[in-house]
């Protein structure tokens, strides 16, 4: 049986590993992408602890690079095999209000937010549609629909992140291959941990399902959407966000 392969970049964080996770679990092949060196660590030993430390590998490339990206997937095809489903999960947040934003967090975040869908996506794209089968789920945002202060920069590419997923999902929609993306509100990650928890409370009150949400349920968004069960699915921003903002 050939197996399945799946790349999440940015795939060792807080979301990142619960996706890798959920997908172990629904028998792909996980590969997670990372940066930073050493932040692999963590994800290796989650996926070994739940079983399925030959079934995932972890690989170094900086997804804001195009040609890294390039390389990156060279060497996944030629050691594991070709991606049959990516899942756009990078992203970095450079917060300031617009008057005092730099062109270097502007740039950024917009590198590596939005530029990074396409430097990856660009590399898989054509196999996919060859093979006639792909699924793609880049991970958008709710403050890409309803901004948020000092975050021009992070709502900007998460707006693009949807306008990106649409027109691609126009464009492959007859080829086997699904793009969509998914939307989180606010997601009970070590960023999110790390604010006063006065702050905490005040957000959680202004949503309506009375929590902050858990990197599982952003992976069980994503599972479902590379799955056969969503196969006539494609161009939509699912949002995950307990009733915090509601979509048109």
């Amino acid at each position: 049986m050939t197996k399945k392969i799946a790349l999440i970049t940015g795939g060792v964080g807080g979301i990142g590993t619960a996706i890798s996770l959920a997908l172990a679990e629904d028998g792909y092949f996980v590969i997670a992408n990372y940066l930073v060196p050493g932040s692999n660590t963590a994800w290796i030993q989650a996926m070994q602890a739940a079983g399925y430390g030959e079934r995932c590998a972890a690989c170094h490339a900086d997804v804001s690079d195009f040609a890294a990206c390039g390389a990156m997937i060279e060497a996944i095809t030629a050691q594991h095999g070709a991606v049959d489903v990516l899942v756009n999960c990078a992203g970095i947040t450079r917060d300031a209000s617009f008057r005092k934003m730099t062109l270097e967090q502007w740039r950024a975040v917009m590198s590596t937010n939005l530029d990074s869908a396409f430097n990856v996506t660009k590399h898989v794209i054509e196999g996919m549609v060859a093979r006639r089968f792909g699924r793609i789920v880049n991970i958008s945002s709710v403050n890409g629909s309803k901004g948020a202060f000092g975050q021009t920069n992070y709502a900007a590419a998460k707006a693009g992140i949807v306008g990106f997923t649409k027109a691609l999902a126009l464009e492959v929609a007859n080829k086997g291959v699904t793009v969509n993306a998914v939307a989180p509100g606010f997601i009970d990650t070590p960023m999110t941990q790390a604010m006063p928890q006065d702050k905490r409370d005040e957000i959680v009150t202004a949503i309506p399902a009375a929590r902050m949400g858990m990197p599982q349920d952003i992976a069980n968004a994503v599972r479902f959407l590379v799955s056969e069960r969503a196969a006539y699915i494609t161009g939509t921003n699912l949002a995950v966000n307990g009733g915090a903002h509601m979509y048109q």
